[in-house]
């Protein structure tokens, strides 16, 4: 069978959707030697990609489009479908084409542009209320990664339990637990000293970092430590308030802001920190408390349906907005 993959999420620095695309593929790959896996996209890969490749049939494809088929999901996918004789193709991040001559899959990690549209820009929430309904009916199944948001597609999307399959993800094996010596040159790089609680993801509304911002002041106002709050990752959308909070907290000096850190750096983070903190208002998922599971760090994260799903025990769990919860 010849399997064609969304390659869009590759086109840029890895994050999660990224991640779970370039995995996906890989081990598609490596678990099915018969079948030929295309990774496409109308734009190029990020360099890291193509490094990944490591079976003869995985093919990271960047397809030309013309002044027409730029129109990617109306024209130019579907012409790439019939001109490679593709089988089979699976949209990892939210969208098929409407119209095409093979099946589809599509991957729904979230419904957050529906459920929380205050966290995203006002143009992505107007476009995933036109185009997610659509493409949910378009694709012949429906992936995602909890049975919470299998429950909400049903309930908001209208689509029927039997269309859509639960496929749990995982920490990728570079996550594992390095001996807190191992992650000294780590540290020294990004100022970072022995005691300190760590958060990874995009930084963004979602993620609910004010409240941990506020929960770290309070922290330190109660006992006279060398603590820092690590804010590990990439620099989103609407932080301007998380921002600005900052720069004139009390705490300000103890707060650092690494920006986007290779997966090495994020393992000697995850190995190294007292406490992984994750007090996201919403998640399909929530890989990066498992990823720090991986490395041996104890875990608080939001006591919201997919977290309390992935977690279960392994987890302490708090009210999402509840400063003084999470400040105990």
């Amino acid at each position: 069978m010849r399997i064609a993959i969304d390659g869009f999420p590759l086109s840029e620095p890895l994050t999660g959707i990224g991640h779970y695309t370039l995995e996906l593929a890989h081990h598609l790959a490596l678990n099915s030697p018969e079948d030929e896996i295309l990774v496409v996209s109308p734009k190029s890969f990020v360099p890291s990609v193509d490094a990944e490749n490591g079976t003869a049939n995985l093919r990271f494809s960047r397809a030309t489009v013309s002044p027409l088929t730029r129109h990617w999901w109306s024209l130019g996918l579907p012409r790439y479908i019939r001109k490679n004789q593709i089988q089979l193709f699976h949209g990892t991040n939210f969208e098929v084409p409407l119209r095409t001559d093979c099946p589809t899959v599509l991957t729904i990690h979230d419904l957050s542009t529906l459920l929380y549209p205050q966290t995203h820009k006002g143009r992505i929430v107007r476009r995933a209320r036109r185009r997610l309904p659509l493409m949910a009916r378009a694709a012949t199944m429906i992936i995602t990664d909890t049975d919470t948001i299998r429950r909400e597609i049903n309930e908001h999307l209208q689509i029927p339990l039997a269309r859509i399959v639960t496929v749990s993800g995982a920490a990728r094996s570079c996550f594992r637990r390095l001996e807190f010596e191992q992650t000294a040159d780590t540290r020294k790089r990004l100022g970072i000293g022995d005691e300190f609680l760590l958060y990874v993801g995009t930084i963004e509304p979602r993620k609910n970092l004010l409240t941990l911002v506020r929960a770290f002041e309070a922290v330190l106002s109660r006992r006279d430590s060398r603590l820092q709050l690590v804010i590990a990752g990439r620099k989103g959308w609407m932080v301007d308030s998380l921002f600005g909070y900052v720069k004139s907290s009390p705490a300000a000096s103890r707060i650092i802001f690494t920006g986007y850190v290779s997966d090495e750096d994020l393992c000697a983070l995850y190995s190294s920190c007292s406490l992984f903190i994750y007090p996201s208002l919403y998640e399909g998922f929530g890989l990066p408390p498992v990823e720090a599971m991986a490395c041996g760090a104890p875990v608080i994260a939001s006591r919201i349906p997919s977290i309390q799903e992935v977690a279960g025990t392994a987890a302490r769990l708090v009210s999402s907005e509840n400063v003084s919860e999470l400040t105990e």
